[in-house]
């Protein structure tokens, strides 16, 4: 095991240290069908992809660059997939995928420059943390309990070198928890700072970790930023000139060494090879049937990695009446805020709801879900402060062609799970995504770099 610093954004650093159903309102304003390049009424490519998200984007890119004859084909009537940009509420807002996580070496920062793309940088420093009883926690505080939490996590560690068989991260914390006597203050501010660190992060609470695994990638260097105009900028730029089928939901594909049959909502489509990259959800729940079924191997490693939820709600209103910060915790409900404001200039927070609260959020209705908000908001700023004017929210976890935000590593499973997912079956059917990266599962530049290596294996096939 490894001490944890993976996307440090989520920690609150404030004093030094934090589909369908996806919207709740509003229109799409990614690439759509009317937006795409105007292909021809051919069903046969050397190759398909399936998915035009930004691992689909990047194996269609890597194979057109040479040439090679390649269609995608996309259930939504977008592309992107989980990174999805929103502009109902006047400006460019990021529903799923948001930050490039490190931008030394990353290969989404040098997309960005290609394409001329504005980025800023998140200060993880900038910040301010409320404690349950909605007074703001000094430096002092926030210092005592980041070292109460690098404490703890030092014993669970140990826990992890000690025991013969892996375990759930929640167990390991109970155990070396269960050691101290920790007031309930402490308790609660020690539960927001796990929470930082895994729910927030990975998109599962620690019950779903794998104590061994949990944090087993690995991370570029430097600085986070985000897309003040939009992530779709990106996806926007690698589809240029793609041949993408929109609105083409893949039902079955069939393969064999004479080729791929790709039956879809729109007919059926032909190829030599296929490249899949649809979500590990999706495969999770087998809507897309695979003919003959898919090795057991990849299919018990299927079934053995699991899909995180995390959710976004953003609220636009008339005025900003929030602290001139970048980010906002609250021990208690509504834990995690971002201020937009300090990004694009507009009064909008936008709060992150991970693991098990994400998914129960998804069972409540739009007003439901901004009143709770808007609770937490009155007690920390007075209930004087004025209504939101417009919101967003998302429910990945109900989206039918994901099932979730991205993949976790529960007790039981590993690296290599990542590895089996992203094996080619006969070459033939070959295999890119977040959940197809041991090194980067979980993130765009993870998703990308599967994509290109799968376009460069495939190339080497034909």
């Amino acid at each position: 095991m490894k001490k944890l610093n993976r996307r440090d954004f989520l920690k609150v650093a404030s004093i030094g240290t934090a589909s369908a159903f996806a919207l709740a309102c509003g229109l799409i304003q990614d690439l759509q069908e009317t937006d795409m390049p105007q292909s021809n009424d051919s069903h046969h490519a050397k190759v398909i992809v399936i998915g035009a998200g930004i691992a689909g984007l990047a194996a269609a890119r890597t194979l057109a660059d040479k040439n090679i004859s390649v269609m995608i084909l996309e259930a939504r009537n977008r592309i992107g997939g989980r990174m999805w940009t929103d502009s109902s509420l006047g400006v460019p807002l990021d529903l799923g995928a948001s930050w490039i996580h490190g931008v030394n070496g990353n290969p989404i920062t040098e997309l960005a420059k290609r394409f001329n793309v504005k980025t800023v940088p998140t200060i993880d420093d900038n910040g301010v943390v409320f404690h349950a009883d909605g007074t703001e926690m000094t430096s002092a505080e926030f210092i005592k309990l980041e070292r109460l939490y690098e404490s703890i996590y030092d014993e669970v560690q140990e826990i992890g070198e000690e025991v013969d068989e892996d375990m759930s991260l929640q167990q390991a914390f109970d155990q070396a928890i269960a050691k101290r006597n920790l007031s309930p203050e402490e308790l609660r501010g020690l539960n927001l700072y796990i929470q930082y660190e895994t729910s927030l992060d990975y998109a599962a609470d620690p019950k779903n970790l794998s104590l061994w695994e949990w944090d087993s990638d690995e991370e570029f260097s430097g600085q986070h930023v985000i897309f003040p105009n939009g992530y779709n900028q990106i996806t926007n730029g690698l589809a240029q000139g793609l041949d993408i089928r929109l609105n083409t939901e893949v039902k079955l594909i069939k393969y064999s060494q004479s080729g791929v049959e790709v039956e879809t909502s729109n007919g059926t489509f032909t190829s030599e090879k296929v490249v899949v990259t649809i979500p590990l959800g999706v495969l999770k729940q087998a809507d897309v049937k695979f003919e003959p079924s898919l090795p057991k191997s990849k299919q018990e490693s299927i079934n053995r990695i699991n899909m995180g939820v995390l959710n976004k709600v953003y609220l636009k209103f008339p005025k900003i009446f929030w602290d001139d910060v970048e980010n906002i915790s609250y021990v208690g409900e509504w834990a995690y805020w971002l201020n937009y404001a300090a990004y694009n200039g507009e009064p909008i927070l936008l709060a992150f709801h991970g693991g098990n609260k994400g998914w129960a959020l998804e069972e409540f209705s739009d007003d439901e879900i901004v009143n709770s908000a808007m609770q937490t908001l009155r007690f920390l700023y007075g209930d004087d402060i004025p209504e939101p004017e417009s919101y967003l929210i998302t429910r990945w976890g109900k989206d039918k062609f994901s099932y979730g935000a991205y993949s976790h590593i529960p007790p039981f499973a590993s690296g290599d799970d990542f590895d089996a997912l992203f094996e080619p079956v006969d070459d033939i059917l070959f295999f890119a995504g977040e959940a197809t990266s041991r090194k980067y599962f979980a993130t765009v530049h993870g998703a990308y770099l599967s994509g290109v290596e799968v376009g460069e294996l495939v190339m080497r096939e034909l």
